[in-house]
């Protein structure tokens, strides 16, 4: 039962989608948002109570529960206040799964979250299975469970639900029960956020509370659950769900036995195999039958703005990995992408390092990068790791310069390590812009 006052923090997607909620329940919650004119605020109705360019503490310690979007940082000097007056503070996925029934498949990690919550989601309903797919992709949870208009809740109908989490969400979320969660890896990311990348981990492996199995990562010990319990493991050799030689080939496999050859992915990568055999192992705990995983991972060409191929110009092939917004993810797509280009390969970076540390991309400028070349805020940090880089000021000259330099069968990949804010309003437009550029080549 929702007490009567509740204060959401934060608009946009996430704050629409709790204001919906709480009105089809008939309470008036108030809105709250530290930017003056926060996205969505056009849509709010009249009778809405807002607060708008700062935290206010006062309507803070007179709610009775407060909802904060992912953005909202619990650490924040307000929220800690309210904390200490005994306000519950929650996000919009603790309330979903206080009223969810159908069974969770919860879906985490630094990278891969996207493609793997879409690949179980879409095996599902290869299945006939009523999936609802949502959380921090597309779909806002609560509007995967009630309906403004119709008052009603749909998710009676659903018979699965799969949700990306980030570790924002995972912050303010108590009450999940997944029939199934992975942690799918851990590498650096929101250090401008948390305290320590021991930090982030801990948060990110919270979805494995009171879930009935654990998938974890062989490949990234920190991934491992840390009690004991129902798990099981993917990663690149025979183990569990994993890899085998095979009438000739590489192959997926579970538990030692071959399920699908590795040259039948459309989706290219070491990094994606671990993707499809993470996605397998949830979609098995979810009851989906290998039948429709199988057809899924047979087609599925991957999701825009991951390792997405743009074009082939002149021989060289440009790809767009514009979500790649940490190190962790570039050298993902950077393994990726030298099993199939028989050239160099060039990198375009830069953007907001969010505190990160780079070096690891050291090892990888001496040896499979020809050329990095660097842009945006932090593009200095990237610029003192090695020699063969090189300072643009911004992506039209680095697709320029990239395209003067790159000759037949290179490669020429937007991979940023970085976050967007510093030039873009979002990762997407910075994809969109990079496509655009290559096109007009």
């Amino acid at each position: 039962m929702l007490p009567e006052r509740i204060l959401i923090i934060g608009l946009g997607q996430t704050g629409l989608s709790c204001l919906n909620y709480c009105l089809a329940r008939g309470i008036s919650p108030v809105i709250m948002d530290t930017r003056a004119c926060p996205p969505g605020a056009d849509q709010l109705p009249e009778h809405i109570e807002r607060h708008f360019g700062e935290l206010t503490l006062a309507p803070m310690l007179a709610a009775q529960l407060i909802v904060a979007s992912p953005g909202v940082a619990l650490k924040t000097p307000e929220l800690q206040q309210a904390l200490a007056a005994g306000i519950e503070i929650v996000g919009d996925i603790e309330l979903f799964v206080r009223e969810c029934t159908a069974p969770i498949v919860a879906i985490t990690g630094s990278n891969g979250k996207s493609t793997v919550t879409t690949l179980v989601g879409e095996m599902g309903i290869e299945a006939g299975i009523k999936v609802g797919v949502g959380g921090n992709i597309g779909t806002p949870a609560l509007d995967l469970l009630s309906s403004e208009l119709e008052q009603v809740e749909p998710s009676a109908a659903l018979e699965l639900i799969v949700l990306e989490l980030s570790s924002f969400q995972l912050e303010t979320t108590s009450s999940l029960t997944a029939c199934a969660a992975t942690v799918l890896n851990i590498s650096e990311d929101h250090l401008d956020r948390y305290d320590s990348l021991a930090h982030y981990r801990d948060t990110k492996l919270e979805i494995y509370h009171q879930a009935s199995l654990a998938v974890y990562n062989r490949e990234d010990d920190q991934t491992r659950p840390p009690k004991s319990g129902a798990m099981v493991s993917f990663g690149l050799d025979q183990t569990d769900y994993g890899r085998i030689q095979h009438q000739g080939e590489l192959w997926l496999s579970r538990f030692g036995e071959p399920v699908l050859p590795v040259s039948a992915l459309k989706i290219l990568g070491t990094h994606n195999q671990l993707n499809a055999l993470a996605a397998m192992a949830l979609a098995d705990q979810a009851g989906i039958p290998q039948v429709a995983q199988l057809a899924v991972l047979r087609r599925f060409t991957g999701l825009k703005h991951r390792c997405q191929f743009v074009a082939e110009k002149q021989g060289v092939l440009w790809v767009n990995d514009t979500k790649a917004t940490n190190v962790g993810a570039t050298l993902a797509a950077i393994a990726g992408m030298s099993e199939v280009i028989s050239g160099r390969l060039w990198l375009i970076a830069g953007g907001q390092g969010k505190a990160q540390d780079f070096s690891p991309l050291t090892a990888l400028l001496n040896s499979a990068i020809a050329v990095m070349v660097c842009f945006g805020q932090d593009r200095h940090q990237l610029l003192a790791l090695a020699d063969n880089t090189h300072e643009v000021s911004n992506l039209d000259e680095a697709v320029a310069w990239c395209a003067a330099q790159a000759r037949a069968g290179d490669c020429v990949l937007l991979a940023p390590a970085c976050a967007s804010f510093d030039m873009y309003a979002n990762y997407q437009l910075r994809g969109e812009h990079f496509i655009t550029l290559v096109e007009t080549l």
